[in-house]
């Protein structure tokens, strides 16, 4: 796993140019359990990627960075409340709840647009981002991609899901 992470470190230098493999390398050792979280991101497709440190807390941000939206987290809804009230023809389950077995974040708006500035992503496809409170107890949610050379922000039923839609997360390390 580490190898695959290496190559994906030194092949998008542009994600995270004030870091080198090596202190990146011995915080992944160090961590053996955000490892293990890399490894199931990288089997629903994220193909997870540093993409610097996180302002508050200094951590590396391990972000999925796969070019459209990871194929093995697409056709859910928003949330668990969404799909128990989803009685007709309800998704296989829900973003929120994926990521918390995959033991990440869903990305937030702000950081799904600074994903955006380091590539182009969700050009075909759209991400649940999370979710403010007030918007959820309303019964929306809310979800990005990227069209038009711009970066869009959406609202949706929670309950709704598409072929096309998924979730991306992150992990601080």
């Amino acid at each position: 796993m580490t190898e695959q992470l290496r190559k994906r470190f030194e092949e998008n230098r542009q994600r995270h140019p004030d870091l080198c493999w090596e202190d990146v390398e011995k915080l992944l050792r160090d961590n053996p359990e955000v490892l293990a979280v890399l490894k199931r991101m990288e089997e629903t497709g994220g193909e997870p990627d540093t993409i610097g440190r996180d302002p508050e807390s200094g951590k590396l941000i391990y972000c999925d960075c796969s070019k459209e939206t990871p194929a093995g987290r697409r056709s859910l809804c928003y949330d668990e409340e969404a799909l128990r009230k989803r009685t007709k023809n309800p998704p296989a389950g829900s973003a929120m709840e994926q990521a918390r077995q995959i033991g990440i974040k869903m990305l937030d708006e702000p950081l799904y647009r600074k994903l955006q500035e380091l590539g182009e992503f969700d050009l075909k496809t759209s991400s649940w981002i999370e979710t403010p409170e007030e918007i959820r107890k309303l019964g929306g949610a809310l979800f990005c991609e990227r069209r038009y050379k711009t970066v869009f922000t959406f609202h949706n039923g929670a309950d709704s899901y598409y072929s096309v839609r998924g979730w991306r997360g992150y992990i601080l390390l």
